[in-house]
């Protein structure tokens, strides 16, 4: 008997999540064809001289039980204090056990085994998930204000009382007369902060990060990425915590952004896509890295064939499938498809639009983090920080000390941080020589006040490409590329580019296992893969 194949593009969290599921329930073999040597995607762990660098910054942190179930049994929660426990003082849940699974290949069937263990001990074991504290805020004239921003005492003598009472009243204007469109992110922001708190703290970090206006950004967005956040409801959370330290812990009742602590692999966010990738292959999955998928031929309705490049050599190879798993860039796989897809579609596909990111890994002697009235700080405890400031083109800031003591190969005498620039491809910035890169963030963070950059010792520089699909362009006609994707029952759109939507890695997750819940139910309608982010749990209102 011929066994079924899959074909999926993408090492990432969902083409991986894909191949571990397909394995897992069901006879299907998977072939993973990733066209870069690197696993995880923007999930994957870069390491510089020992110290790692996370894309973007990956919380483990989801709503979604099945989710977290199925990480825990991958990388289990720590059972003892991590290296830096003690001296940061960190209040840490400690588990007793762990349920760990790993598929196990016996003969030409693979089967799931799962035992229980004892939780793991950081200091001593590797595959293990930290409890982490969360902290981002905003770095704004010298200044710290939290993230999401909430009116405090302390922000409001930061801000200034006169300013502060001018936010208060243009809140309370928006309350009193919405924009009845919100069509596009100026009115999301503005119903939701008032004016002045847009102006001050959405406005120009946004139109940063995608190089265009706010009135030209879909709403979307910022739906995506402030689910049922409101000035008010900020300001509640921040109360709470205040009076009950159950409440803050409570991380199921909270909206994504403003959870406290959160779950982190010891080495990064790559580790647990490594682990993954070592799992699939390691029960039988054809995993092939430096192969890009160029062409998809479908017959009927049908996709009947995938054509594979290996790019260092030129040499194709084409691969019959019964599926195929896209994560790649919607536009790319519209391109490559055959017979060719409708014209309107394809006119949809090259209109999606997306904006490519910039990290400045620089290894610092020490922090100098110049705050108003205060003395400098050799350290702070964030794990990121917004930059604000005008004046200079970074983003955001991570310190990689403070995700995992572990991520940094001399914790206790450097601190690891990597600048975040979003550009395009075109951009001057993507194709600076590095070392002027590195030359351009020491000058950066001394402008604003964080670091000297006679403290600079080393750095690097990782570009990633299409790094965020974008909410403009063609974006408000996805309706015409799910229409059509859907008509072919056998191709899974999976992922953040896959689907072009900001999606945080367990949504992209979630994706993948839906479809292989279709296969396995025989469902054809792939409705339920784009409701995720969209539903109850996750949209910026609950009901009920």
């Amino acid at each position: 008997m011929t066994r079924r194949v899959a074909v999926i593009a993408g090492a990432g969290p969902a083409g991986l999540t894909a191949a571990f599921e397909l394995l897992a329930r069901t006879d299907i073999h998977p072939i993973v064809l990733e066209a870069t040597h690197a696993t995880g995607g923007i999930a994957q762990t870069f390491v510089y001289k020992g110290n790692r660098i996370d894309i973007g910054g990956h919380r483990f942190f989801s709503k979604s039980e099945r989710v977290m179930s199925w990480w825990f049994k991958r990388l289990p929660p720590q059972g003892k204090p991590a290296a830096d426990t003690a001296e940061e003082g960190h209040d840490i849940d400690f588990v007793a056990e762990s349920i760990v699974e790993r598929l196990v290949r016996d003969g030409d069937r693979v089967r799931v085994d799962a035992s229980t263990r004892h939780a793991p001990d950081p200091e001593r074991e590797d595959d293990v998930m930290l409890h982490r504290p969360r902290l981002s805020r905003i770095f704004y004239r010298r200044h710290f204000f939290p993230y999401p921003i909430g009116i405090t005492l302390t922000v409001a003598r930061r801000l200034g009382l006169w300013n502060t009472a001018l936010i208060g009243v243009s809140y309370l204007k928006a309350q009193l007369l919405p924009r009845k469109d919100e069509t596009y992110l100026d009115a999301f922001f503005v119903n939701r902060f008032g004016r002045r708190l847009y102006e001050t703290f959405f406005r120009d970090y946004t139109e940063k990060v995608w190089g265009v206006k706010c009135h030209e950004i879909r709403a979307d967005w910022g739906a995506q990425r402030v689910k049922g956040l409101s000035l008010k409801r900020a300001v509640v959370h921040a109360v709470k915590d205040l009076l009950s330290s159950d409440f803050a812990k409570a991380q199921q009742a909270r909206e994504t952004s403003l959870i406290t602590r959160f779950f982190y692999p010891k080495f990064g966010p790559g580790q647990m896509w490594e682990t993954v990738a070592r799992e699939v292959t390691g029960a039988g999955a054809d995993l092939r890295y430096g192969w890009k998928v160029v062409g998809v031929e479908c017959e009927g309705a049908r996709v009947a064939r995938v054509v594979a490049e290996e790019l260092a050599t030129g040499r194709r190879e084409t691969i019959a499938c019964d599926y195929f798993f896209s994560t790649m860039p919607v536009r790319e796989l519209a391109a490559q498809m055959t017979p060719p897809v409708p014209s309107m579609v394809r006119e949809v596909a090259d209109g999606l639009q997306y904006r490519d990111f910039l990290t400045v890994g620089l290894l610092l002697r020490s922090l100098h983090v110049k705050v108003k009235g205060e003395a400098p700080a050799a350290r702070v405890q964030d794990n990121w920080i917004y930059v604000q400031d005008g004046g200079v083109q970074v983003g955001r800031i991570q310190i990689f000390n403070n995700w995992s003591p572990y991520m940094v190969a001399d914790r206790a005498n450097t601190v690891w941080v990597g600048l975040e620039y979003f550009v395009a491809e075109s951009d001057r910035l993507w194709s600076m020589p590095d070392a002027d890169l590195v030359a351009l963030g020491a000058r950066e963070v001394e402008a604003i006040g964080f670091a000297r950059a006679a403290d600079v010792l080393d750095g690097c520089v990782l570009r990633m490409p299409k790094a965020y699909p974008a909410y403009f362009g063609t974006f408000d006609r996805m309706g015409e590329i799910r229409r059509w994707v859907n008509g072919i029952p056998n191709l899974f759109l999976v992922g953040r580019n896959g689907m072009h939507r900001y999606n945080n890695q367990d949504h992209s997750m979630l994706t993948a296992m839906l479809a292989v819940d279709n296969i396995v139910a025989g469902q054809t309608d792939d409705t339920n893969l784009w409701d995720v982010n969209l539903d109850d749990e996750y949209h910026e209102e609950k009901r009920g």
